[in-house]
């Protein structure tokens, strides 16, 4: 169960990367969004597909309530608070700041960088989530910048193509 657990926390050990393992982390969880939307092959994934949207909202939201579960037993595991191995949290949050937005490759770029900026920056209230400790600290500021990184990402695409991209 210790090596599931670690696998799972560390993002399928993405967080084991000797340099920037968060941001290996959310590279991993474009990988895997990209995967998902290949596997909805026959959903097309849009506004205009609710099926695909739900599809991809009840994934993350598997991903982000196992991830509540494994960094918290990690956390322990590994004898460090918010050890920067754990690195389910960025998968969780880069498919939250891509969750609506059109899948092509410049937008889930566009997606994965505005997802590391406000990770990094932790505006308010993120930097406080973390006060709440144990899993759900490890994965809600990464919530509320995943959540900014949407909004961010939908805010620009929408000015910079106003007719859509879908």
């Amino acid at each position: 169960m210790r090596i599931f657990i670690l696998l799972l926390a560390t993002g399928g050990g993405s967080g084991y990367s000797p340099v920037a393992p968060g941001t290996a982390g959310s590279a991993l969880a474009v990988g895997l969004y990209l995967l998902a939307l290949l596997l909805l092959g026959a959903v097309e994934v849009g506004p205009d597909s609710p099926i695909g949207v739900a599809l991809l909202v009840l994934a993350t939201a598997a991903i982000s309530m196992a991830g509540v579960w494994a960094a918290g037993r990690a956390e322990r595991l590994l004898g460090k608070k918010d050890d920067g191995r754990i690195t389910i949290d960025e998968v969780s949050g880069t498919w939250i700041s891509l969750l609506t937005l059109p899948p092509r490759t410049e937008v889930l770029i566009t997606g994965f960088l505005l997802f590391r900026i406000f990770d990094i920056w932790k505006p308010p209230p993120a930097r406080h989530c973390e006060a709440l400790g144990g899993g759900i600290g490890i994965m809600a500021d990464d919530w509320v910048a995943a959540i900014y990184a949407n909004l961010a990402g939908q805010l620009l695409w929408r000015i910079l193509f106003p007719g859509g991209l879908w």
